[in-house]
């Protein structure tokens, strides 16, 4: 095991380096460097004014060399104008020129400066990341139970009444993507004019006439039931479908396997077949497609956190690629590779402990 987790590590390690390259060539293309230029200096800047500029802050160099610059195994750009100022990577606001670190990549620590945030990117993700996690930490606990419970359910009987009707029901969900079931719920279930809100307080079953708010950017401060429950339905139907079509196949092979018949010849009652034999063996599968959800939900919550205005993980992606902040989009591509090459590992090696048949060469 310590030896495929080591060859798992190494692959980990360069495919993260190649993809990480790959985001930070296409963000380096000299159309967006132009764009930063104009962005940060002037827009009426001539085309000489603007090759000046990236010039003289280390843009125009190499791409590897840059590269390698950013990732901290190569001393950072430091160039020093005729008129004593200092330009460069490492050089912060106030620095002496003493005091410039030799090397500032994000080995060191050292994400960049976000030039839409105006803060240092470490500390841009590190909050967003935390309201991202408490989004997905809600989606996983309603989501995961859903799922392996419908599963299991339809499963238990191949071909019942029940099987089709929760199989129709996981279909339904996963083929509806979360842009439109989250307009579908804000609809419903937050407008004060349209949708339910006004016949539930005509029935007295609520007090104001929407039960859900329509944003969620109160739940940044204090997430509720009110404000923090549709955000979480629609991250949580998609993944809840697909999890649940999953479970169900394995559950119903599981139920035609040659032990389940001798358990039942043997005279054991269903509900112990079912609980004692066939359900641990079930979620062999269902395991690793849960733990595959978690680079799924970044892909969500980017739509989610958008349509919601719930200002985590998803919605910084696209404050920054809507307005070229480059650093920024560096930091969220390490994170991203980071999460998924993890999950994928963590999924090999939980497969491998709940699936004794499994080896290890």
């Amino acid at each position: 095991m310590g030896l495929f987790i080591l060859r798992r590590l190494g692959v980990m390690l360069i495919t993260a380096l190649c993809l990480t390259f790959v985001v930070f060539f296409l963000t380096n293309l000299y159309p967006n460097l132009e764009k930063l230029a104009k962005t940060q200096g002037n827009f009426r800047m001539s085309d000489e004014a603007v090759e000046s500029w990236l010039e003289n802050r280390g843009h125009l160099q190499p791409m590897p060399v840059k590269y390698a610059q950013w990732l901290g195994v190569l001393p950072g750009f430091v160039n020093e104008l005729q008129n004593g100022t200092v330009l460069g990577k490492c050089v912060k606001p106030g620095m002496e020129p003493d005091e410039i670190p030799r090397f500032c990549g994000v080995l060191q620590g050292d994400w960049g400066f976000s030039t839409v945030f105006r803060e240092d990117v470490s500390e841009i993700l590190a909050t967003r990341l935390g309201l991202t996690g408490i989004l997905m930490f809600w989606v996983m606990v309603l989501m995961v139970p859903s799922a392996l419970i419908i599963g299991v359910l339809a499963g238990m009987r191949e071909g019942s009444r029940a099987d089709r009707s929760l199989s129709t029901v996981s279909i339904l969900s996963t083929a509806t993507p979360e842009y439109v079931s989250g307009v579908i719920f804000i609809a419903l279930l937050a407008s004060s004019r349209y949708g339910l809100g006004p016949l539930l307080n005509d029935w007295g079953l609520i007090e104001g006439n929407a039960p859900f708010k329509g944003t969620a950017t109160s739940a940044m401060e204090n997430p509720t039931f009110e404000n923090f429950f549709l955000p979480v339905l629609t991250i949580a139907l998609y993944g809840t479908g697909y999890i649940a079509r999953m479970t169900r196949a394995s559950m119903a092979e599981v139920m035609t396997a040659q032990y389940i018949r001798t358990a039942r010849l043997k005279g054991a009652t269903f509900r112990n077949i079912v609980l004692r034999h066939a359900l641990r063996n079930a979620l062999i599968a269902p395991f690793t497609v849960i733990m595959l959800q978690f680079p799924w939900l970044l892909n969500g919550v980017v739509i989610v956190e958008t349509l919601f205005n719930y200002k985590g993980f998803g919605w910084t992606l696209v404050q920054a690629a809507g307005n070229n902040d480059i650093e920024m989009l560096l930091g969220v591509s390490v994170v991203s590779v980071f999460v998924v090459l993890a999950t994928q590992l963590i999924s090999d090696i939980g497969y491998v402990y709940l699936n004794p048949r499994i080896r290890i060469t």
